[in-house]
């Protein structure tokens, strides 16, 4: 049933996944394992039902709770900076959402460790990577910007939601010659940064203009 699930009809067929690939190849994602994942991932699973028949589209979805499922393309570009430099053992991801990048970079790296605030959300994420049989995702229902410093130092962060700063911990647990891949800024006017931990300090990249939820604190 799940096999059936995951293959999808119509509008969530390979066919309209293959497209969406073709999409993203155009607009310069270059990495072909990650192409190859994302044809592969069901991203309609990730996202209400009645929402299915646009998970192939290339745009950010609402899924409940003042959350959004990212854009494709975003998904592609943040994931391809974060392997830029070769391969990961040990990624955090800051804000699991829907499950979706957590899943295509489970599939790329040793091990994932994503922090969510929402405890719904996180558990529907869960159930997701049980049906997947993604058995490389460890979860914490916490804080985002305190980061998750019991598996620090990290190789990557990645991080899917938008502060007005990097929170320090974030810096703080990332591996001399990690980076993080971060969206920063007020809603208008967000960045997309790559910052690269030196024995001597951070370098920091802008990649592009983004548009992100802002990086709440607390849990919920």
């Amino acid at each position: 049933m799940n096999e059936l699930r995951h293959q999808g009809i119509g509008m969530t067929s390979q066919r309209t996944r293959d497209r969406l690939i073709e999409r993203l190849r155009d607009k310069g994602i270059k990495n072909i394992a990650l192409l190859d994942i994302m044809r592969s991932t069901p991203r309609h699973i990730f996202v209400d039902e009645a929402m299915a028949s646009r998970a192939y589209e290339d745009t950010a979805l609402p899924i409940g709770l003042g959350q959004t499922i990212s854009q494709p393309y975003i998904v592609a570009r943040m994931t391809e900076a974060l392997l830029e430099a070769g391969p990961l053992e040990k990624v955090m991801e800051i804000g699991t959402g829907s499950g979706y990048q957590t899943a295509i970079l489970s599939r790329l790296v040793k091990r994932v460790y994503s922090v969510e605030r929402i405890e719904a959300l996180q558990q529907q994420a869960r159930l997701r990577f049980q049906e997947l049989g993604l058995r490389n995702i460890r979860l914490k229902h916490s804080d985002g910007n305190w980061g998750w410093k019991d598996y620090a130092p990290y190789d990557g962060i990645i991080v899917t939601a938008a502060p007005s700063q990097v929170p320090k911990p974030l810096f703080d647990q990332l591996k001399v010659g990690g980076r993080l891949v971060i969206p920063v800024g007020e809603k208008g006017e967000q960045q997309l940064l790559v910052v690269t931990r030196t024995e001597e300090g951070f370098d920091s990249k802008h990649l592009d203009l983004v548009s992100f939820v802002p990086l709440l604190g607390g849990r919920g």
